[in-house]
């Protein structure tokens, strides 16, 4: 009986020819046709690995990991300041699914930064140092202070206690260290509504109160705290 032999099975000439024109491994820079361009690996025609990304008309560059054409790893961004035409650090740190996931740095201006975790492009829970001076460290939520956290101003006051949307909320101290007092109460939209002051650390202080502290007089103390209450469970229900 003859031996005959299996047919070897081949690919056709169009697998063929686009396994060739997909981009594969590390490549020189490839252009777009807006002009931006990507130097860097690829797998199966889209950006994976290490690479560099430049974005023409935002002036924006990305150089880092990629997965499947996205940013995801670490990586630095950069935006070109035409100026001087040079590139200066906007987010340094990880990233997953193209935003920024983990711990990183933002780059606001020369003096004003967040380093701290991020949870979808949104910062989570660190530290931002304002232009101004100011300083606030703890929780965020929707990229604005809420939670725990502590504020210290330009001048040595600080606040630490609860916020809410960005705002003063709930139970906090505040420490006037310029003139040796401290604030414990109940804070309502940014606003100091039910506490006590006193005095403390009074002979360090740059300009220490020299007269007493008025008693708090009103008529009906129990309604005044019951309306605020409401009023600050009102607003947690809102972020349920």
């Amino acid at each position: 009986m003859p031996f005959l032999k299996k047919p070897r099975e081949t690919e056709s000439l169009v697998k063929i020819a686009d396994k060739k024109a997909q981009k594969n491994g590390i490549r020189h820079t490839v252009f777009s046709a807006n002009g931006d361009k990507y130097t860097g690996e690829w797998r199966a025609n889209l950006r994976h690995g290490q690479g560099t990304q430049v974005w023409k008309r935002s002036g924006v560059m990305y150089e880092g990991e990629w997965e499947q054409d996205l940013r995801h790893g670490y990586g630095l961004l950069s935006k070109l300041q035409p100026s001087t035409n040079e590139y200066v650090k906007v987010y340094l740190g990880s990233w997953r699914n193209d935003k920024k996931e983990g711990f990183g740095t933002r780059y606001y201006s020369s003096s004003a930064r967040y380093e701290g975790e991020w949870v979808q492009n949104e910062r989570s829970m660190g530290r931002m140092k304002y232009e101004n001076g100011d300083v606030y460290e703890g929780e965020w939520l929707r990229d604005k202070p809420h939670g725990q956290g502590t504020l210290w101003l330009a001048n040595g006051n600080r606040y630490e206690g609860s916020w809410t949307d960005g705002k003063k909320h709930g139970h906090g101290r505040f420490f006037y260290t310029d003139r040796g007092q401290l604030y414990q109460g109940f804070w309502v939209d940014d606003v100091p509504r039910c506490g006590t002051v006193c005095d403390y650390n009074k002979k360090n202080a740059h300009t220490p109160t020299l007269y007493p502290i008025p008693p708090v007089m009103l008529q009906d103390v129990r309604s005044v705290l019951t309306e605020e209450h409401r009023r600050f469970c009102s607003n947690r229900e809102d972020y349920k």
